[in-house]
């Protein structure tokens, strides 16, 4: 489960010591806009020597530099023998990135006698040519796991100005929502950016729940619990989850076609997601009626 995504600069080694005591799903290890060209060798080194050593209790994304770039090869050389559970990669805007990407992991897992394919990819999407090619980006193979929206560099692609309502941002949330859907892949939301609006974290997360997103991504720790707690089922949701099922398998048993439950016909979406938020709500462990 990845609820939520805090970024930690690959050149802190104060923030990378604690990485696994954050209570984040997944931390990200950022070797690109976190760290200057003159501490890219230093930052990578760090990164790996954290992963390597270090007891880290969720999922290790890293996000490595663009594939414009002339550091992105390095970063792959470095971190791949630590297997990673994810490499986020940045401005991806179209399939042949990610592809681009992929052949090199393989050739660099084959050489370390790894498993091909073991290591996934998501896809930041942060260019309005990024957004439009969406689902292409999502579907480009099988090692991408989702796309994360990036809005920082979004909106100064598309020039204009980047404000807390989002308003600016809402079509290209929706386009990789859509996207991620059709692929079959995750969708992250873009971080809130300012560390000391407590209200607007709130407001902002539970936006991105509401439009279908899978999680959200994060620059501070202080945003992680509400993330977390916005992501998560509710006992209210679990608990009519598990009535929907209760009421499909008596209607079963029953040799009931039609099935109402609280005066609502249930179809094959309510039992969709009555299943999914059950599966993450065991996930979590919380069984039916809160407990844990």
């Amino acid at each position: 489960m990845r609820r939520s995504l805090l970024f930690l600069p690959g050149n802190n080694p104060n923030m990378l010591i604690n990485a696994g005591c954050l209570g984040a799903d997944a931390v990200i290890f950022d070797l690109e806009d976190a760290v200057s060209p003159a501490e890219k060798d230093a930052a990578r080194i760090l990164v790996r020597n954290t992963m390597r050593y270090m007891d880290i209790p969720c999922e290790r994304v890293v996000r490595i530099n663009s594939v414009d770039t002339e550091y992105w090869r390095d970063d792959i050389d470095t971190i791949l023998p630590e297997r990673p559970d994810l490499i986020l990669l940045p401005k991806a805007a179209t399939s042949e990135d990610i592809l681009a990407l992929d052949r090199y992991m393989s050739e660099v897992e084959e050489k370390l006698g790894l498993e091909c394919g073991t290591v996934g990819i998501i896809a930041l999407i942060e260019t309005a040519l990024g957004v439009e090619n969406a689902f292409l980006i999502a579907s480009a193979c099988k090692r991408v796991k989702g796309l994360f929206l990036g809005a920082e560099d979004l909106t100064a692609d598309l020039q204009c100005k980047r404000t807390k309502e989002s308003r600016e941002i809402e079509y290209s949330r929706m386009r990789l929502v859509v996207a991620a859907r059709a692929a079959g892949v995750d969708v992250y939301d873009t971080p809130f950016t300012d560390v000391n609006d407590d209200e607007g974290i709130v407001v902002d997360t539970m936006l991105a729940k509401s439009l279908g997103f899978t999680g959200k991504a994060s620059i501070s720790p202080r945003h992680v619990d509400v993330i977390n707690d916005t992501f998560s089922p509710t006992i209210a949701e679990i608990d009519y989850a598990y009535e929907v099922i209760d009421a499909i398998t008596r209607a079963k048993a029953e040799g009931k076609g039609a099935i109402s439950l609280r005066g609502k016909m249930i179809d094959a979406p309510i039992v969709a997601r009555a299943e999914r938020i059950i599966a993450m709500a065991s996930a979590l462990g919380i069984e039916r009626g809160g407990v844990s």
